[in-house]
């Protein structure tokens, strides 16, 4: 290529001569070069995130900018025009339009799992972008600060800014993998990245995990992180992409809306989308459902309407023209619509400065490895600070002990250099301890007292103790960076959105869907979980039985367990005495596993069973030929249902109420089980399930246990007669709690404690109450041990089982909301 010449003015300072001269250059050599330098700099500076805080350049400065802003979670808005203000001002040097797009980004509940900007005002939809930065108010999210905690404490490197005025971290110390939580995405030169979003608190389990165990395999770590948890829901069919991507960084998987099938009108059925597959809008969907009906691919739609809003979230409805199978319209959307979309995931983040492809290992590995350097770092600095400082007192507590001499030594000097040696050479301080004391104001070394001085003094050489101790222990820095990782769970942990499906599940669903899935009829268990979440297990084996706190995972407190196979049914009884039939082969699966059972990844039970406004979910019922059921109402009334169950009908009545009473257990009883019924004000009876007749669905049940005024039954179970093993657990609060409250003491007995009596009779005190309670807020009855667990499923230390029948309870470990464990 033939050289051109153009003008250009040379870097540096020239000579005034030679401003403007000519320079002949090759055009392919400076393109290439440009090139190169634009590639460098997208990829570096823009388009791809750090595998160590998980943020790219414009985000990272967003957030710092923030923090060094002084602004808070807990202080007021500010304009988000004042914040892209100072971003750009100060670090990032590029367009005012960039800078907001990225804090719009961090501040949406629906693109961020864990947002790291609260904002206030229209910061846009998934079909709508947001208002004007002038318009619109931002503040650090709480979450937000854990990634710039520490940052005085030299924990991180800094750069300088880009014209060498100020300085910035290099990269955010990141309490919690960033990363993996909130994912990313972005576009460079040659390469791109897309990363899902997980769970927090799965991914910092796998964490920790990492942190004790630094060579545990991808197999391990994949138990705790079954699979990405999007912000907006929806359904992942098939896992094997997503374990490919957790090998490989690189996998594809399919998302699917949550789609249910409902009476539109009286005459009419449709589908009601609840959840969208993620980054999907309701308009965009609505905008390919109406393309498709009107080019003749999708037949049977008679309307389609968007109701979504700010309170009832999202609801598209699909109205079915009559007589035309729901199950067949909804596989023909999934097909040619966005309520099934793939996602492509591409885990390039830059480790050392150099983009990389991350398995799940690598994520986890890079972040461990950095979070222990911080910690590492702060520790360091928290020493040297600590023993600058103690190095100061003991130089105050010389001069305390002779405060008349100093000051004559002072005052005799004739500048402050010579003061400054004549301490050194008569109280044998250093210059540093001279300089301190010098320094201060008269008053305030007189305020000091040896007492107070030497008590400092101790409190710094035990501070020193410990935090050398920590840095000399690999062991202690790794306890130390798991705990820290175990609080924020604890603090912003949120249960798991996204269903994870094993396997290709067809498009339908419902009665007539199950009997064409191709899918073994084997035995199976359906759980249900103490937080509402049910799901089943591949096989009917026996249930892994936790053996410390530790061990548990999230939501594996149970409330019910039913043997089962995979293409029959079960009930759920609701407070109203209704039985909803559940198809078992429309409920997730749960991955075989050798480690205590998690529900992670099941349904809504509330949802599946399509309860009414105040109607919750009381138990699970085998619905097998010749089960038995059994239910108790608050009354103390117990029956008995006569096992028929009605062919072909969804849901039915299985007692007849009377006013004010409700359905508070219901499970499976035989002919030679017992009843064990525990009412609020902690009376418990057992009496033989032959004393109680099997009556008709319309029968309004008998006595079961006689109630004090006020009182009221709290649960109900059947015990296999000769059973072993089995305790009572019982939680004791105040009566003028909310609903909901955390218990004030727990108490954990064995079953075999408490004597057998008749029917109808008050029964025997089961916990003694403590001051300020009075009434029982829970009670389980099961095969030992008792669990207990936090609102969000976190699971809580029991005690060990009482020998005394009606003794009081003790304070819990943690806050105690439900009680369950793992049934037989």
């Amino acid at each position: 290529m033939s050289p051109t010449r153009r003008t250009r003015e040379e870097p540096g300072a020239p000579d005034p001569d030679d401003i403007g001269t000519v320079v002949d250059i090759d055009v392919e050599d400076e393109m290439q070069g440009a090139f190169l330098e634009y590639a460098y700099s997208v990829i570096y500076s823009r388009a791809l995130p750090d595998a160590r805080d998980g943020l790219k350049p414009v985000q990272r400065r967003i957030v710092y900018q923030m923090a060094d802003m002084g602004l808070r979670p807990d202080r007021p808005h500010v304009k988000s025009a004042r914040i892209v203000g100072e971003v750009m001002g100060k670090l990032h040097p590029h367009g005012d339009g960039a800078i907001y797009d990225a804090l719009v980004r961090l501040a949406q509940p629906f693109t961020m799992r864990l947002p790291l900007v609260d904002g206030h005002g229209n910061f846009g939809n998934l079909d709508a972008g947001p208002a004007a930065a002038r318009y619109t108010e931002a503040r650090p999210s709480p979450a937000a600060p854990l990634l710039t905690a520490s940052l005085d404490e030299d924990v991180v490197g800094t750069v300088d800014n880009y014209d060498g005025s100020l300085q910035q971290p290099e990269v955010l110390p990141a309490a919690f993998p960033n990363l993996l939580v909130n994912g990313a995405s972005g576009i460079a030169v040659g390469m791109a990245t897309s990363m899902p979003p997980h769970n927090l608190g799965e991914v910092v389990a796998a964490a920790r995990h990492l942190v004790r165990h630094p060579r545990a395999s991808l197999a391990e770590l994949a138990r705790f992180v079954p699979g990405p948890d999007f912000p907006t829901g929806g359904i992942v069919v098939g896992l094997d992409g997503v374990r490919e991507a957790y090998e490989t960084g690189r996998g594809s998987f399919r998302v699917r809306a949550r789609v249910e099938v409902e009476a539109v009108t009286a005459r009419r059925k449709g589908l009601v989308v609840t959840e969208l597959p993620y980054g999907v809008g309701p308009e965009r969907l609505v905008e390919r459902i109406s393309e498709a009906v009107k080019s003749r691919k999708v037949d049977g739609i008679a309307a389609l309407q968007d109701l979504s809003d700010g309170r009832q979230g999202l609801r598209v409805v699909v109205e079915l023209k009559s007589g035309f199978d729901p199950d067949a319209v909804l596989a023909q959307l999934y097909r040619l619509t966005p309520l099934e979309e793939s996602f492509n995931v591409n885990n390039v983040a830059l480790v050392d400065g150099r983009p990389r492809t991350l398995g799940l290992r690598e994520l986890l590995e890079v972040y461990v490895g950095f979070r222990l350097d911080v910690v590492r770092r702060r520790t360091a600095h928290r020493l040297a600070v600590a023993e600058h400082e103690l190095h100061l007192v003991e130089g105050l507590l010389v001069a305390v002990l002779d405060i008349d001499e100093v000051i004559q030594v002072i005052r005799s000097s004739d500048d402050a250099g010579t003061a400054r040696e004549r301490l050194m050479s008569v109280f044998d301080l250093t210059q540093v301890q001279a300089e301190h004391i010098l320094e201060m104001r008269l008053r305030r070394l007189t305020r000091f007292s040896t007492l107070e001085l030497e008590q400092r003094r101790d409190e710094l050489t035990e501070r020193i103790g410990r935090l050398r101790e920590l840095l000399g222990s690999e062991d202690a820095l790794r306890g130390t960076v798991a705990d820290e990782l175990d609080a924020v769970a604890a603090e912003h942990g949120t249960p798991r959105r996204t269903v994870l499906l094993e396997g290709d599940v067809p498009a339908q669903r419902g009665r007539a869907a199950a009997a064409d899935l191709e899918v073994p009829d084997t035995p199976c268990r359906v759980l249900l979980g103490a937080t509402g979440l049910l799901a089943r297990t591949a096989d009917d084996s026996a249930l892994v039985r936790p053996q410390g706190p530790r061990e548990r995972s999230r939501h594996d407190v149970l409330r019910a367990a039913v043997t089962t196979t995979s293409r029959a049914h079960v009930g759920v009884v609701t407070s109203t005495g209704r039985c909803v039939r559940l198809p078992v082969v429309d409920l997730p699966a749960l991955p075989p596993t050798a480690a205590p059972v998690s529900l992670s990844g099941g349904v809504s039970v509330s949802e599946s069973a399509g309860l009414a406004a105040g109607e919750h979910v009381v138990g699970l019922v085998p619905l097998a030929d010749g089960a038995g059921l059994a239910l108790a109402t608050a009354r103390g009334v117990v029956k008995r249902v006569v096992p028929d169950v009605p062919p072909g009908r969804e849901e039915w009545e299985v007692v007849r109420l009377g006013d004010g009473d409700e359905v508070v257990a219901a499970f499976a009883c035989g002919d030679d089980d017992e009843l064990v019924l525990v009412s609020d004000d902690a009376s418990l009876l057992r009496f033989p399930s032959s004393a109680v007749r099997p009556q008709g669905r319309g029968a309004g049940g008998m006595a079961g246990i006689r109630l004090a005024a006020g009182a009221r039954l709290l649960t109900a179970v059947a015990v296999p007669a000769g059973a072993e093993g089995h305790v009572v657990a019982t939680a004791a609060g105040p009566s003028g709690a909310l609903p909901g409250s955390p218990a004030t003491s727990v108490k954990v007995s064995d079953l075999a404690l408490y004597p057998g009596k008749g029917r109808g009779t008050g029964g025997v005190r089961s916990h003694r109450f403590l001051k300020g309670e009075d009434v029982l807020v829970g009670a389980w009855v099961g095969p030992g041990p008792a669990l207990a667990s936090g609102a969000t499923g976190t699971a809580v230390a029991m005690p060990e089982p009482d020998p005394r029948r009606d003794a009081s309870g003790t304070r819990p470990g943690g806050t105690v909301v439900l009680l369950g464990g793992v049934p037989s």
